[in-house]
């Protein structure tokens, strides 16, 4: 089986997946899944901030994509409709969990990654996104890392591009003006529009 690259492979082959899927052909899902389930598990563990939350998000993501298969519409590309799936149920996980428990797990599970992970820009890249609110952190990741336009990024937040523009241009600020009190700006380019 061909693996497909989200955002930069080819939309008509991921739609002729899809449409297998649709027909009954579940080994085809299988496609899909290793398509996108890096990109997934990224986005979610940047909301949720928590490895077992974000790898259980996954699961539940890719089953509920699988259960409403049917009601997905080409006239969006399907790793939009993806993350808008995705970004819809991340949400519903923050909204059941007491924020002040979320906090302190999120600090926990911070500082165990923080032990593996390298050192200098990726850490400054992370500390700052860990420091926005979920919203603001998935419309950043949705435009810098995933380079989604604001109309696709519209689709999957249910909001107008023009409001997010402004959203984004706000944030963008935000980050900047965050790095610069702590003593430059060498990850300015992480939040310069495209």
């Amino acid at each position: 089986m061909e693996r497909f690259s989200p955002g930069a492979g080819e939309p008509d082959e991921i739609e002729a997946v899809v449409e297998k899927v649709k027909n009954g052909d579940r080994q085809a899902y299988a496609v899909i899944i290793r398509a996108f389930e890096h990109q997934i598990y990224t986005y979610c563990y940047y909301i949720l901030k928590n490895r077992e939350e974000a790898e259980d998000a996954l699961q539940d993501i890719f089953i509920k994509v699988y259960q409403s298969i049917d009601k997905y519409n080409p006239q969006v590309s399907f790793s939009s409709w993806l993350y808008k799936v995705a970004y819809h149920h991340c949400l519903d996980q923050l909204r059941k969990k007491s924020r002040r428990k979320k906090l302190i797990d999120g600090q926990k599970e911070l500082q165990q990654l923080d032990d593996h992970r390298h050192a200098g820009s990726e850490r400054a890249v992370e500390e700052l996104l860990m420091n926005l609110k979920p919203e603001e952190r998935n419309l950043v990741l949705l435009k810098v890392v995933e380079q989604y336009s604001f109309e696709e990024i519209g689709e999957i937040m249910d909001c107008k591009p023009a409001t997010l523009r402004k959203k984004y241009e706000r944030v963008r600020k935000k980050l900047i003006q965050q790095k610069s009190k702590e003593g430059g700006l060498t990850h300015e380019r992480m939040v310069r529009s495209n």
